[in-house]
């Protein structure tokens, strides 16, 4: 799947889920439509604290995930040993977070752990019909 960015608004989510949850990590997994990252997807389980993020990757349901989302607590967005293991079974886009959890402080890797590009992007959603 080619990525062409992350929605401005998701991004804004992330940064202020990172920034309500400090100094516990906050993590999801990333999804896209129409290859623009949109939506996080918190999974039931998933264990926060103060020195890292467990996802229960077992209650992902049957779906794709773009990739990964999690803050880290300080400055740090170097992705750990532990994170480059799920980098490697989430897809191919994931953000790190540090503080101060604002637009400058977010990077996007690969899922061997390298820097890579993720364009911001102002977009319009489309309302859905409830059912």
């Amino acid at each position: 799947m080619q990525i062409k960015g992350i929605a401005r608004d998701t991004l804004d989510f992330i940064l202020e889920a990172s920034r309500s949850m400090a100094p516990e990590e906050f993590a999801g997994l990333l999804q896209e439509k129409n290859g623009i990252i949109t939506e996080v997807l918190i999974l039931p389980g998933t264990e926060s604290s103060d020195t890292n993020a467990v996802l229960r990757l077992y209650m992902m349901p049957n779906i794709k995930a773009a990739g990964s989302v999690h803050s880290h607590p300080g400055h740090n967005r170097r992705p750990s040993k532990a994170d480059l293991r799920l980098f490697s079974k989430t897809g191919n886009y994931h953000i790190i977070v540090g503080s101060p959890y604002n637009r400058q402080s977010w990077t996007c890797y690969d899922r061997e752990g390298n820097i890579r590009e993720l364009p911001v992007l102002d977009v319009e959603f489309e309302e859905e019909e409830e059912i």
